[in-house]
């Protein structure tokens, strides 16, 4: 079973299964393919995280292939003159553009737990990028709402653009010869062209004709890293999810901590209670992760402290039944620590007939990253330096807000929300889920465990219903169309600033269930 957001990767991928192939060498499959058909977040020129379980061995691994911070990349590097941050410079200059990993990173995947070659692998998406595919009113409506920003690159305006400079229209071809040059390269002389040979020379003059930082050594040292991955318990499920640099599965296992103090079933789904009682635990888990989250490899990140079941049950008794708290009387829970201290994503997850699992969640950043192209390659730079600390203590794109230990640094992966995870029953059910949606993300996670977990709802279910955010600040509780007029005023009089907001998330969701496969790609 395979869930993805675009239809020919979701194809590619089940041909492998067909094949004989395993959950890895579909999940591999995918994300390549995602690289042609899903521009806008599939790559090769971002980076993301897998997690992976092994049936016959009965673990978990996850494999961190986050984009990292050049080599000359130094912590004011994105203030003006006053000091502030400057929010054109992180997001649409090539300085924005952290190390890729993308491309080491599926490889080594796919070596390490695959049976496939990297050839076949990436045999789909040459094919798509050569050969071309029809535009759809997703892809048509996505290159539309960026299209002033294509015109200002000559590379992206080829590729995205007709020759009047509009979006490329339904039903017409779009056709990425330059992109599929750099596919044939991999697949003749796999991740060493990307990091080491044509692919690489062509970043760094690129690099050095536009201002950027990356360079033949930030691209020759870059490995993924094999992690291992959070872990928890909630009810009679096993979580396992994705450690740091993501903040999504230390804090998704969090909340579920405080939320196991409280009878969520009982509630009802999405009743007042139980938004109210979730609402506050966000609110709780987000103000941590201003404070102790970063790279691990740079900072101590207190995992242990933050997914403790003491320090939940802490949490949880100061949440008042009948009124909201405000943000600003939420401060980061651990106290002091000793020194040192996308919105436009996309999720694939796939189930094999072993019971092999992928959950993965890979991004530019932004909706086609900075909307920059490296000339002649059709690779799609990201923008992810934006997710540092650029000014500890300022918001970022996403309002989040960040501290010392998210503070740009030569070599450093920037912290992200990205949450893939996997979910275990006792009477042993898989689960693969995980979304987009930059820092609403995690959110996201919790809401398709709660409903399956707690509502004992089937994975269509679990996708289809209404959702909600809250993210520390700003002190807002974001809604989606569709939660009941009835429990939106019952929040309100607890004190819930609420706003409305437009589809949160896109959920790509699988299961194996006694035998019987499940999977909902989300209608948003």
């Amino acid at each position: 079973m395979v869930a993805t957001q675009e239809a020919h990767a979701t194809r590619a991928a089940i041909a492998v299964l067909a094949e004989g192939g395993n959950a890895v060498d579909a999940a591999v499959t995918a994300g390549f393919t995602l690289a042609v058909t899903l521009p806008r977040a599939g790559n090769l020129g971002g980076g993301g995280f897998m997690v992976i379980h092994l049936a016959a061995e009965k673990r978990q691994v996850a494999i961190d292939y986050r984009e990292k911070a050049p080599r000359n990349a130094h912590r004011d590097m994105f203030l003006d003159r006053k000091g502030d941050p400057d929010p054109r410079l992180s997001r649409h200059t090539h300085l924005s553009a952290g190390v890729p990993g993308t491309v080491r990173g599926l490889a080594l995947a796919l070596k390490r737990y695959g049976t496939i070659s990297l050839r076949r692998a990436l045999q789909p998406a040459l094919e798509l990028a050569e050969n071309g595919f029809l535009v759809g009113e997703d892809l048509h409506q996505s290159i539309h709402a960026y299209a002033a920003d294509f015109q200002k690159d000559q590379a992206a305006r080829e590729i995205f653009l007709t020759p009047a400079g509009k979006a490329w229209p339904v039903g017409s071809r779009l056709v990425q010869k330059d992109l599929a040059r750099s596919l044939r390269l991999l697949s003749e002389n796999g991740p060493d062209a990307f990091y080491l040979g044509e692919l690489a020379n062509a970043i760094v003059s690129d690099m050095k004709a536009q201002g950027g930082l990356i360079t033949g050594d930030d691209l020759a040292a870059y490995r993924p890293v094999e992690r291992l991955p959070v872990m928890g318990r909630y009810r009679n499920w096993k979580i396992v999810s994705m450690p740091p640099p993501s903040s999504g599965g230390t804090h998704l296992i969090q909340m579920l901590n405080i939320l196991e103090n409280f009878p969520i079933s009982d509630y009802g789904h999405n009743s007042a209670n139980a938004i109210h009682v979730t609402t506050e635990a966000m609110r709780r888990a987000y103000a941590d992760r201003s404070r102790y989250l970063g790279d691990p490899d740079f900072v101590k990140v207190p995992v242990n402290q933050l997914v403790s079941r003491d320090y939940a049950r802490r949490l949880a008794r100061r949440i008042d039944h009948n009124s909201a708290t405000p943000s600003t009387k939420v401060t980061p829970g651990l106290g002091p620590l000793p020194r040192p201290e996308s919105n436009e994503t996309t999720h694939f997850s796939v189930i094999d007939r072993n019971g092999n699992a992928v959950s993965n969640t890979y991004t530019l950043n932004f909706s086609y990253g900075s909307r920059i192209v490296v000339p002649g390659t059709g690779i799609l730079l990201n923008n992810e330096m934006d997710d540092f600390s650029a000014k500890p203590g300022t918001p970022n794109a996403y309002g989040l807000i960040g501290g010392l230990r998210n503070a740009i640094e030569p070599d450093k992966r920037m912290l992200s929300s990205m949450t893939p995870t996997l979910l275990f029953s006792d009477n042993g059910t898989v689960v693969a889920t995980g979304s987009p949606g930059g820092s609403r993300i995690i959110n996201i996670v919790l809401q398709i465990v709660c409903n399956i977990v707690d509502h004992d709802m089937n994975v269509a279910e679990a996708t289809h219903a209404p959702r909600f955010h809250h993210q520390w600040f700003p002190d807002e509780l974001r809604i989606e169309q569709g939660m009941s007029d009835g429990q939106v005023r019952l929040l309100s009089a607890r004190g819930h600033r609420i706003r409305v907001a437009p589809d949160i998330g896109s959920t790509q969701t699988v299961m194996l269930h006694k035998g019987i496969f499940q999977g909902a790609s989300d209608p948003r």
